[in-house]
């Protein structure tokens, strides 16, 4: 399996694995699927900022992807992304996730982020154990601000420091 960039071509595959989490989990809050379209637009504007795309892929078939943005568009967060990894039902526990992720890495660190942040859905503890394994740590949780299935979700903030802590800054 092949770690790489994606292309326009894997946003079909892309969207066929967000709409499965969408409908099936509380990783994604959103409560409707996306459409083509809308995942365009997705890819379109982190390609327009410079943030990666990538997927695993074997040939034409997407079974992961993952990503990176802002967190918070002020100023003062320009050293802070947000990142979101999805494997495919029938790929997970193969270490595709983990691959997607530590790819993220180095691409961070090579646009001088500082810190990585991932928002999870609190009762998801083989996420929150994945992340840990990973050096994220938990930094927040917010009880009952999502709502899905009927029931109200809490969120849990992870956060890993991609250089030296308090690293300096021009």
């Amino acid at each position: 399996m092949l770690i790489r960039a994606a292309a326009p071509a894997d946003l079909p595959g892309i969207l066929a694995i967000y709409n499965e989490v969408i409908a099936t989990s509380t990783a994604v809050y959103a409560l409707a699927p996306v459409t083509l379209a809308e995942r365009t637009q997705w890819f379109d504007g982190r390609r327009a900022q410079g943030y990666p795309v990538l997927v695993a892929a074997e040939g034409d078939d997407v079974a992961g992807f993952s990503s990176f943005g802002d967190w918070r568009a002020w100023p003062g967060y320009r050293f802070t992304v947000e990142h979101s990894v999805y494997v495919a039902a029938d790929r997970q526990r193969r270490g595709l996730g983990r691959r997607l992720v530590e790819a993220l890495f180095p691409l961070a660190a090579k646009l001088d982020k500082h810190v990585m942040l991932g928002g999870i859905d609190a009762a998801n503890a083989a996420s929150v154990a994945f992340h840990r394994r990973l050096g994220f740590k938990e930094v927040a949780h917010f009880e009952e601000v999502g709502h899905k299935f009927g029931r109200w979700l809490d969120l849990v903030f992870m956060q890993r420091v991609l250089d030296s802590p308090g690293a300096g800054r021009g």
